[in-house]
């Protein structure tokens, strides 16, 4: 089992990157082999989502939100047999799925705290829903406050707690919850070969993300604000969202593990089919 910290040791551990001028990054884990590279590379949370497991099979991040498997379940189980083993001192994130109506979540909340986890992000997200199935979600007791009831109760039982927040309306509601880090989230990561394209320029992004941050700070002036998703892929855009908003970090995913090992994979893969050998001649048997 991983280092649990306490929610006030992982926010001081976060405060002291921001207080040294560095951003915070939170890296997405959707395997062993990325946990432990996001470590060494200096990252600051390990963040388990059951659409990990699910990108880095080759599969859009999408497929996390499909009845394909008990996203909670999934998530322990990462975390317990892949991503604690090789996460050494960095503190490990939980995805929790909050409208999760099979579970009760204060015994699911414990189970994650005892199983090792030090926070908890809420993912999957109806936040990421709109239209009719989001209304109806909503209509049934299966909406967003859900969530931010979870984040609240998970606060009470001493995890640290990131919230994605698609609107500012949802960001006030888990500042006034107790979140410790508002996350914008611009949607789906573009780019790659599962990526969606993305509806939003980097000018648009930062309003959206602006707007999210201005209404969860006035709600919780002390909160942390960090972005994810969307035009946002690249250590050249996060610089610029650094530069254009008032962002102190980011949580990265399709970003840190499957963009990245998607073009790692393809040019050598391309490079060891590029060479030559020396042509065999058949021989007559």
């Amino acid at each position: 089992m991983p280092r649990r910290y306490t929610r006030l040791e992982v926010r001081a551990r976060l405060d002291g990157q921001t207080a040294l001028g560095r951003p915070i990054v939170a890296a997405g884990a959707g395997c062993g082999l990325t946990a432990k590279c996001a470590a060494l590379g200096g990252c600051d949370l390990l963040v388990i989502y059951n659409s990990g497991r699910y990108r880095m099979a080759g599969l859009p991040s999408l497929v996390g939100y499909l009845p394909v498997g008990d996203a909670n379940a999934v998530v322990l189980e990462m975390g317990r047999r892949e991503i604690f083993p090789v996460a050494g001192d960095t503190p490990v994130i939980a995805g929790v799925l909050g409208v999760d109506p099979t579970r009760e979540m204060r015994p699911l909340l414990e189970e994650v705290r005892s199983a090792g986890f030090s926070g908890v992000i809420n993912f999957p997200t109806v936040g990421r829903m709109d239209g009719a199935f989001r209304r109806a979600l909503e209509e049934v007791g299966l909406g967003y406050a859900r969530e931010a009831a979870m984040i609240a109760l998970a606060r009470e039982l001493d995890l640290f707690t990131l919230a994605y927040c698609f609107t500012p309306e949802e960001a006030a509601m888990m500042a006034r919850s107790g979140v410790d880090t508002i996350v914008a989230h611009l949607k789906t990561t573009a780019g790659g070969l599962v990526g969606l394209p993305s509806p939003l320029a980097l000018s648009g992004a930062f309003e959206a993300v602006t707007r999210i941050f201005d209404a969860a700070r006035a709600a919780a002036p002390g909160v942390l604000c960090v972005a994810h998703g969307g035009p946002l892929g690249t250590p050249q855009e996060t610089s610029e969202l650094y530069r254009h908003t008032e962002a102190v970090g980011f949580v990265a995913a399709s970003s840190i593990e499957r963009l990245p090992t998607e073009d790692a994979v393809l040019a050598r893969a391309r490079a060891f089919k590029s060479q030559q050998i020396t042509p065999q001649r058949r021989t007559q048997g």
